[in-house]
C-alpha cells in the first residue's frame, strides 16, 4: 500500500494575517476538489493533517470524497517563521533558498531546517507505527516541512533543489511500512489533481 505526503495548493495572501491562518484561495480550492474527483482519494483510510487553516482546509475536501474524519497533528506546522512574520514573495524565496543551505542555522529566529525535519519525522513515525500498512493514508501539510520529510525518506542532505514545484498542492507517494525507516519513495513530487497512482 502507498502512503501520500500532500501540500496545501495556492492560498489567499494576507499580510495582515498570521501566515498559519492563511485559508485557501479559490484556486487552490478548485485544484482540491479537482484531486478529490481521483479514484486514488476514495481508497483513502486516514487523512492527517497540520493544524493550519489552509491544510485542514485541503484535508476536509479530501476527507469528504474519501468518506473519513480528518486528525488532526499540531506537529505537522510548517516551519515556524513567526520571527520574521511576513515577507514579500521575492524576500520569502531568498530565506526559504537560505534556510535550505544553512539547515544548522536559524535565519532571522526562523526554526531551523534540522529542527523542522525532526519534528515532522518524528510526527509521521508516531503515526505509521500505530498504522495498518495495508491501508492507504495521506499527511496533509507544507512544502518546507514536506521537503526535509522527503529528504529524510530517500537518505539525502538538506536541500532545496528536492523541493516541490512552484504553487503547491503536489505529492509525493512511498511504500507503506509501520516503521518510516522502512519506506520507500514510489513518486516523486507530482500535482495532486494529476495523480493517477495506484493505492494497492
Amino acid at each position: 500500500m502507498f502512503g501520500v505526503y500532500i501540500t496545501h495548493p495556492q492560498v489567499t495572501i494576507d499580510p495582515a494575517v498570521p501566515v498559519p491562518d492563511w485559508g485557501l484561495s479559490e484556486t487552490g480550492l478548485a485544484r482540491t476538489r479537482q484531486a478529490a474527483a481521483l479514484s486514488w482519494v476514495r481508497h483513502l483510510r486516514r487523512i492527517v493533517s497540520s493544524a493550519e487553516r489552509k491544510a485542514i482546509e485541503t484535508a476536509d475536501i479530501l476527507a469528504d470524497a474519501a468518506g473519513v474524519a480528518p486528525v488532526i497533528d499540531p506537529a505537522m506546522h510548517e516551519n515556524d517563521r513567526s520571527a520574521t512574520g511576513f515577507l514579500p514573495p521575492p524576500a520569502f524565496e531568498e530565506a526559504a533558498d537560505w534556510f535550505f543551505a544553512h539547515p544548522d542555522d536559524s535565519f532571522h529566529g526562523w526554526e531551523r531546517a534540522v529542527d523542522a525535519q525532526a519534528r515532522i519525522v518524528s510526527a509521521v513515525s508516531k503515526v505509521l507505527a500505530g498504522h495498518d500498512p495495508n491501508l492507504p493514508i495521506a499527511f496533509v501539510g507544507h512544502g518546507g516541512v514536506g521537503t526535509l520529510l522527503k529528504c529524510h525518506l530517500t537518505r539525502r542532505p538538506i536541500s532545496r533543489d528536492r523541493d516541490q514545484p512552484g504553487g503547491g498542492g503536489n505529492l509525493f507517494a512511498f511504500r507503506l511500512s509501520r516503521s518510516l525507516a522502512e519506506c520507500r519513495l514510489a513518486c516523486d513530487w507530482t500535482p495532486m489533481e494529476f495523480w493517477q497512482g495506484d493505492m494497492s
